[in-house]
């Protein structure tokens, strides 16, 4: 069984960059046109397998070309991905990304994928991770699954990405808990991150860290002060991915035992070098490569 068990969303993007983001009904010229593996839990199975983790991703995969190549992409990067959902041809995940060359930052359009049941496979590599990530389609399809008959001492430890909404969600028993600054807000109100920490860790969640884009993240553990780890300066082709890659890393960097702001800091560099490429994956570094970047930023 693998480790490190991602559960939840999985793309196939069509990305354009263009000089900035048009309005209405105006027509641009795309100065790159790529495709690539897209989504939340699989491209941070993609980013913990590269960095040499022993990873397994569990979604909902199309029975099409669109998912035969999905399934072939992860199995290249070393995910296992004998656990996958099949749902119906057409109905997998797929996204529309426009990326404004002159701030790195991009708009998305996604089709809605379909909720998901875990099959017995999928179960079984639940079971037996050390670790289960989730995000926002993961969390429906497998909170039922962790925490049935289990006090939480029998159970994988759990993850959450809670960059997007999650509906029902609630932070108790979460052991890595991962919203945005911006999410912390929109659940907690406009108080200064520390009390927003503050108030994820008295709501349950056991480690909380924080993402804030460019400026790093920041850091609450069980028990002790919060801790800013600050992002990296990099030149940014499209920011598509990172968030992603950062929580791929942070999860593989704990779970070998780092020193939480040296996890974080290793999810920050392996964030900052995806935001070199185009799409979300193919910037993303190996574990040698990370090291070295790191190394040379003091």
């Amino acid at each position: 069984m693998s480790r490190l068990v991602f559960v939840g969303s999985v793309n196939d993007d069509a990305i354009a960059v263009v000089p900035h983001l048009p309005g209405p009904d105006q027509r641009l010229l795309a100065e790159a046109l790529v495709h690539a593996g897209g989504g939340n839990s699989a491209t941070a199975a993609v980013a913990a397998a590269r960095l040499g983790g022993d990873v397994a991703f569990v979604g909902p995969i199309a029975e099409d070309p669109t998912g035969e190549r999905i399934v072939a992409d992860l199995t290249r990067e070393g995910v296992d991905v004998s656990g996958v959902v099949p749902v119906p041809a057409g109905a997998g995940g797929a996204s529309v990304v426009l990326v404004d060359r002159s701030s790195g930052t991009r708009a998305i359009c996604t089709r809605p994928l379909p909720a998901f049941e875990l099959g017995p496979r999928a179960r079984d590599l639940v079971a037996g991770a050390a670790w289960v990530h989730l995000d926002h389609l993961g969390w429906p399809a497998t909170r039922d699954v962790l925490i049935q008959g289990s006090d939480g001492s029998g159970r994988p430890r759990i993850s959450v990405d809670a960059g997007n909404p999650i509906p029902g969600f609630h932070p108790r028993g979460v052991d890595l808990y991962g919203p945005t600054v911006d999410r912390l807000r929109l659940t907690y109100g406009d108080q200064p991150v520390d009390a927003l920490l503050e108030h994820a860790r008295a709501d349950g969640a056991g480690l909380v860290v924080a993402t804030a884009g460019a400026g790093g993240a920041h850091l609450l553990p069980a028990s002790g002060p919060p801790v800013h780890v600050p992002g990296f300066a990099v030149e940014v082709v499209s920011t598509l991915g990172a968030g992603d890659v950062f929580h791929g890393a942070l999860l593989l960097a704990v779970d070998r035992g780092l020193d939480l702001p040296d996890a974080v800091r290793y999810a920050n560099g392996a964030a900052a070098l995806a935001c070199r490429a185009i799409d979300g994956r193919s910037g993303i570094p190996t574990h040698d490569e990370l090291t070295s970047f790191l190394t040379s930023r003091p």
